[in-house]
């Protein structure tokens, strides 16, 4: 078995993250998060449900083909079609792992399944003994196990275990657990069954109630887990997934209590944490632990004085070590190619061609032009916006003017191209934003309904761009769209328009949860 004091960090941002509401990703966004999860030297990546989607499983084949360090890892429902596509998604891996999963709850057998315990057992089996053909390192997660009955989860796992599921994840997947009950469920289950000690023990805890974090070290220290499934930022649909900023930091901090040894470059927390921000278009909090901006700032003036004498007075842990540092200006107008190029390998960030690096440093020259200083989360957003728009997208902007003055309504007038052919359109509304959402929807007429609108500033200073998010919704479908620029109206239009791609997109997803 593996290192009894070291705790396995499971990543789901790009599976079970993926399920917040407007938070799916194109495959490109995937890869490109996928590359700095390995920076971050997570131990496993769930890269997504291959059977989901066409799109799915190129993104999850993809990232198999990239990612050498980091396990990577395809969840699937319990059938063989399922672990088939999630096996032939994998092929390419280094290192794989295929997740395999059924409900055991009372209620999700009779309402949602409709099998009875009998049948429940049997398939539970047989997926793992199917899986097992492909890869010897196999997760099973009986869905709902907290509200499970203790005696059939003995059984079930007991069984997944004898068919040679090496890792067991005990999910709490409505956020029902309360920690000390989940843990010590948990530590019941470890006794009760005989092989237990053959497998890793895992947990999922989703926030429903606030307590994913400490359900999930109550899972470690009372249950006795070893792995510790988790989204960055606490992603994830509803209220979210457990965070694995706070449970790494947790661990790291209070190792005189937990014990226990985690393998993340913890520098590459905050990196990690702005780059899913941003593709995601789901801000993070300013008082959220770790990643939060608020995080390791004092206003209270006792707080800075014992700051200012002793750091450790009123700061546990050092920003630095989780990768907060000042905005860093790193290039300007004069600043070379060469120069420029470095400066995206530092951060992590990979372009598949001289063209696209080409591109990409046009675009940071005609920012440079119009920005004097040129921050880190700059060069992120432009190369997002660079990658974006070599996607084979339906829509594109161009460009656009807009007059807006105190007592006259705001009217807009943008250019921008649909399947390839390029159109000017006009509109007036309430405001300038809304005259150019006006403006597309005259010709685009989506019928979406726009959930939300909110503009963050991806630097400090009136010079910063702003990153706009714009969330759709149409026919049960709920899309993101992000666009960045330093005029926000401009931000405006091209997240937009990206939220409108996303609705053209005809990859529908299943929604399994853990």
């Amino acid at each position: 078995m593996a290192d009894a004091n070291k705790l396995i960090i499971f990543d789901t941002t790009l599976r079970d993250g993926e399920q917040s509401p407007g938070a799916s990703m194109t495959r490109e966004e995937k890869i490109r998060i996928a590359r700095q999860l390995e920076r971050l030297k997570v131990d496993v990546i769930e890269a997504g449900f291959a059977a989901s989607s066409p799109g799915d499983f190129e993104a999850i084949k993809a990232i198999a083909g990239t990612i050498k360090e980091s396990i990577v890892c395809s969840l699937s429902r319990a059938n063989d079609r399922d672990i088939s596509r999630a096996a032939e998604a994998l092929a390419p891996a280094a290192r794989k792992r295929i997740h395999t999963f059924i409900a055991t709850s009372p209620l999700h057998m009779e309402k949602k399944l409709r099998m009875t315990p009998e049948q429940v057992y049997e398939q539970a089996r047989l997926a793992v003994r199917f899986a097992r053909q492909f890869t010897d390192d196999v997760e099973f997660s009986p869905e709902d196990g907290s509200r499970s009955d203790i005696d059939f989860l003995c059984r079930v796992l007991e069984g997944v275990i004898d068919e040679g599921a090496t890792t067991i994840n005990f999910a709490d997947t409505v956020g029902y657990g309360v920690p000390e009950l989940y843990g010590n469920m948990l530590r019941t289950l470890r006794e009760r069954i005989p092989n237990s000690d053959k497998a890793v023990w895992s947990v999922h805890c989703h926030n429903d109630l606030g307590m994913a974090v400490a359900n999930s070290l109550a899972g470690v220290m009372i249950g006795g887990a070893r792995q510790i499934e988790c989204t960055i930022n606490g992603l994830g649909e509803r209220a979210g997934n457990t965070a694995l900023e706070e449970i790494v930091m947790a661990v790291r901090t209070r190792k005189d209590f937990f014990n226990l040894n985690v393998g993340i470059d913890t520098a590459q927390i905050v990196p990690t944490s702005k780059l899913v921000s941003q593709i995601t278009g789901f801000a993070v909090q300013p008082n959220k632990a770790v990643v939060g901006a608020n995080a390791f700032a004092h206003a209270s003036g006792i707080h800075q004085d014992g700051i200012l004498k002793a750091r450790d007075t009123y700061e546990i842990m050092r920003a630095e070590d989780v990768g907060w540092t000042a905005n860093k200006i790193v290039l300007g107008k004069l600043s070379g190619r060469n120069a420029f190029k470095q400066r995206l390998e530092e951060l992590g960030i990979q372009l598949d061609s001289e063209a696209e690096v080409n591109a990409a440093f046009a675009r940071f020259k005609e920012l440079a032009d119009r920005k004097s200083e040129i921050f880190d989360e700059d060069i992120m957003a432009l190369v997002s916006d660079e990658q974006h728009s070599h996607d084979q997208e339906f829509y594109n902007f161009v460009s656009l003017s807009q007059h807006s003055e105190t007592g006259e309504k705001p009217a807009a007038k943008i250019t921008f191209s649909a399947g390839g052919k390029e159109l000017t359109c006009e509109g007036q509304g309430n405001g300038p934003v809304d005259a150019i959402v006006n403006a597309i929807e005259s010709n685009a007429q989506s019928g979406a309904e726009l959930l939300l609108f909110s503009v963050n500033a991806i630097t400090t200073g009136t010079q910063s761009q702003g990153e706009v998010t714009m969330r759709l919704s149409k026919s049960g479908r709920i899309v993101n769209g992000v666009g960045s620029d330093l005029d926000i109206v401009v931000a405006s239009a091209k997240a937009y328009l990206s939220a409108l791609n996303k609705l053209q997109s005809k990859n529908e997803k299943l929604n399994p949860q853990l």
